[in-house]
């Protein structure tokens, strides 16, 4: 494949993860919690019950779908994905007569969500690129991170203009305006897939069953859903956190953004990064950031300072899925990238979905977000402690990209 046909590969993985599942099902959240609240007369922590079923279906299918991609290609399997998930962002809008059909249709949409997560466009850059894999990951996985600046700006001028349901029936069609062509026409595959006959090329790195039995894959299992739960749980939260504080919905939004303008920054720096240091110590800086964060959100009561506190966790939040994918590649090569890339961001969505739940029902309760955000930053801790436990790369850097 020419260098230029693998950047233009990059180029269809910004397109499609800017309306990717991130953007989409998870960082718009925070725009429609209140209209559906107050729309089926119900709380924040139950509202909170649809992106944690949601997330946690992308997440446990997430593995069958890198599995299916790892035997057949990913385009196979992304296509129909991509139509099925834009069908059922569109069905949250038009069907949901309850909070409880909302949840329904919002775990169905999470479910056909797991092929246009960042798993297929982190298996092909992977596999096509060796010694610029960091950078190549960065500018692709920054796609999440426009998906995040520009989508809940939309999504909450559509709630104010035609409403929430109206708002996800036009998000549902942004996805088969920009995420469809992008995969059909520019994400290509090096190896051609044929069913049932293995490639004649031979690619280099770990089963799936002799990667699950390392400590280093159960090292980084820990480490990513500690670090998605810490993160996740507070951008999901943080435009009712800041509307909490005096802050209009229209600035709150716009934290939103600031925080997807911070996903492009940690994408790209920890891209630039990876391909300079060593992996363990990038994903270090990239915990440290985000604990800094949460602390200035816990401790401080102005809207100011939780500004730049989403800033810092939107930073480790943007490198997390640069991480994942880089570290899998170098620790067990490409064999079996799909699957394990499967496991581990299935536990990143479990914990995706999962932060923002338990940080409802912390103000359900409790009408105070304090003391999850403790426990936040404690899980932030013990992430980067493991990080001096992992060695070195099993799969090193070749002298040139195949």
């Amino acid at each position: 494949m020419s260098e230029f046909r693998r950047w233009l590969v990059v180029l269809g993985a910004v397109l499609g993860l800017m309306v990717g599942n991130g953007p989409i099902m998870q960082f718009t959240f925070g725009v429609f919690i209140l209209p559906v609240s107050q729309a089926f007369s119900t709380d924040r922590g139950t509202v909170s019950t649809a992106l944690l079923l949601g997330l946690f279906l992308t997440g446990l299918m997430t593995p069958l779908a890198g599995h299916l991609m790892d035997r057949y290609g990913v385009r196979k399997i992304a296509i129909p994905s991509i139509v099925l998930f834009a069908l059922g962002i569109m069905a949250v809008g038009y069907f949901s007569t309850s909070v409880t059909v909302f949840i329904v249709i919002y775990a169905l949409a999470g479910i056909v969500a797991a092929g246009q997560t960042p798993l297929p466009y982190a298996k092909v850059v992977t596999s096509i690129f060796d010694k610029k894999r960091g950078l190549a990951l960065g500018i692709s996985m920054a796609g999440v991170g426009l998906g995040t600046a520009l989508m809940p700006q939309i999504a909450q001028h559509l709630v104010v203009a035609v409403g929430w349901r109206t708002a996800y029936m036009a998000l549902g069609g942004l996805i088969l305006l920009i995420g469809f062509p992008s995969m059909l026409f520019l994400i290509r595959e090096q190896v051609q897939f044929n069913p049932g006959h293995s490639s004649h090329l031979v690619v280099e790195g770990s089963t799936t069953r002799e990667a699950l039995k390392t400590s280093t894959f159960r090292i980084l299992g820990v480490s990513f859903f500690f670090a998605a739960l810490a993160a996740a749980g507070v951008i999901a939260h943080i435009i009712p956190i800041l509307e909490d504080r005096g802050v209009s919905a229209q600035v709150a939004t716009t934290a939103i953004s600031v925080a997807g303008g911070a996903l492009i920054l940690g994408r790209l720096l920890a891209g630039y990064m990876l391909d300079r240091y060593f992996a363990p110590y990038v994903a270090l800086f990239f915990f440290i950031v985000p604990l800094l964060g949460i602390g200035l959100i816990a401790f401080t009561d102005q809207s100011a300072f939780a500004m730049v506190a989403t800033v810092m966790v939107g930073l480790g939040l943007g490198a997390e899925v640069d991480l994942i994918g880089f570290m899998l590649s170098r620790y067990f090569g490409n064999k079996s990238f799909g699957a394990l890339y499967g496991y581990l961001f299935a536990a990143f969505m479990l914990a995706s979905g999962l932060g923002p739940f338990i940080m409802g029902m912390s103000f359900k309760y409790l009408n105070s977000y304090f003391p999850v955000l403790i426990g936040l930053m404690v899980v932030l801790v013990i992430s980067s402690a493991l990080m001096f436990k992992l060695g070195e790369y099993a799969y090193g850097v070749h002298t040139e990209d195949h």
